[in-house]
């Protein structure tokens, strides 16, 4: 497969440019309808999911996201033949997890559609010899990234301050204490610089959302961001499911419970579903919480992009020869400035009704390519390498962070909001 050697932009300014056009888009009119995939019965599954009506919505969602993906090789000075032969593919695994993810039953579980992506492509991936062309021309960055730019148009700065400045104060404390026990208990166990950065700041952070914009700010390896996705989906789930059971157990105040969750869950998906469980009041403060820590995101990447560049860069040995701005800049993840200029404009220059017009359309738009982002890491991740170029100390250093990040998490959410 020939590459375009002749013209190609640094892949974060083209996720730049692919988040920024798909939200001028939305803005001036063109809102993709969203697919449902909701179902109960095999019944409702053939006459609502896989109705003409809907499959016709799935086919133009498919239009759409080839024709931005295409366009990302091309700018990139990859492939675009070999781009338009694996989407498809990697398209209709992801439509399928999201079928699955869709069951009433599968809901009732609180399993997210990113889990079944990930699975789906782990068990291709693991089960088959896939092609290493294949496996070069999935754009799994690329895919991440544009969600990523997609996420800030849903991280308002109005409703933070409306919840008042206690869930910002909590993020900060609860990021920088979890964040720096974390990196210290990985240098302790020896896991190396790569996996404790991109560790620390899942546990901290936000999850999934913030091991890859750590692994973006550091050039990180993507099979250990893999390894860091798979340990944050395999704690969230027990966590969404019992937190709330142990929070209702101890009659824990709604707010203390909404603040625990939003802090210490690491997806944003689960910190819905468990505030859901709780209540109304809970369910508002855990996802304020968490947006508070995915604001901190943009913040936290570019310090961990500076703090990378000054030890890890080969200028950054040399003390006599610190590197520059402009190196720093170099290695500074464009993305961030996607996602911040997102948040920006959504919350002080889209009118109410432009959002509420385009958010729907948009928030489904950053979960596909969520989700096309996950089919493609299961797919080009093998677990016999991961496990044995991987020990098994980093998943110990993860769960002992996480027991540290929830009891602190319910330690600063009493003292806030009891």
């Amino acid at each position: 497969m020939s590459e375009n050697k002749q013209f190609s932009i640094h892949e974060d300014w083209v996720v730049v440019i692919l988040g920024a056009l798909t939200i001028i888009l939305s803005i001036s009119g063109l809102i993709l309808p969203v697919p449902v995939f909701g179902w109960k019965t095999a019944t409702e599954l053939t006459t609502t999911v896989l109705s003409v009506a809907n499959l016709e919505i799935i086919g133009l969602q498919f239009i759409f996201v080839i024709a931005t993906a295409a366009l990302g090789a091309l700018l990139t000075g990859k492939s675009v033949k070999s781009a338009l032969f694996t989407f498809p593919f990697v398209y209709i695994l992801t439509i399928i997890a999201l079928v699955l993810a869709g069951n009433s039953q599968v809901k009732a579980l609180n399993l997210e559609a990113v889990i079944f992506s990930l699975a789906i492509g782990l068990a291709i991936g693991n089960f088959f010899k896939l092609p290493e062309w294949f496996k070069s021309s999935l754009s799994t960055e690329l895919f991440v990234k544009i969600g990523l730019v997609l996420l800030g148009t849903s991280v308002i700065f109005s409703d933070i301050l409306k919840a008042g400045s206690l869930g910002l104060i909590q993020a900060l404390v609860v990021v920088l204490s979890v964040w720096y026990f974390a990196f210290w208990l990985c240098k302790k166990l020896k896991v190396d610089e790569e996996l404790t950065m991109m560790i620390s700041s899942a546990v901290s952070i936000c999850g999934v959302s913030a091991a890859i914009a750590t692994s973006g700010a550091i050039k990180g390896d993507s099979k250990k961001l893999s390894y860091v996705i798979s340990m944050v989906l395999i704690t969230a789930i027990p966590m969404m499911i019992f937190m709330p059971y142990i929070a209702h157990y101890f009659n824990f105040p709604q707010a203390v419970t909404g603040a625990w969750l939003g802090g210490s869950i690491d997806t944003t998906g689960a910190v819905v579903a468990s505030g859901t469980l709780v209540g109304e009041e809970a369910l508002k403060i855990s996802t304020i919480v968490k947006f508070s820590q995915n604001v901190l995101l943009g913040i936290a990447a570019f310090a961990i992009s500076v703090y990378w560049t000054y030890t890890q860069h080969p200028a950054g040995k040399d003390a006599a020869s610190k590197p520059t701005l402009k190196v720093i800049w170099e290695r500074f993840p464009k993305f961030v400035i996607g996602f911040i200029g997102a948040s920006l404009l959504f919350s002080f220059f889209v009118s109410p009704e432009t959002n509420t017009a385009v958010k729907g359309s948009l928030k489904n738009l950053q979960g596909l390519w969520f989700a096309l982002a996950f089919t493609s890491i299961g797919l080009e991740t093998n677990f016999k390498d991961l496990f044995s170029r991987n020990s098994k100390t980093p998943f110990y250093a993860f769960l002992i962070a996480q027991g540290f990040n929830i009891i602190v998490t319910l330690i600063i959410a009493f003292f806030l909001f009891g």
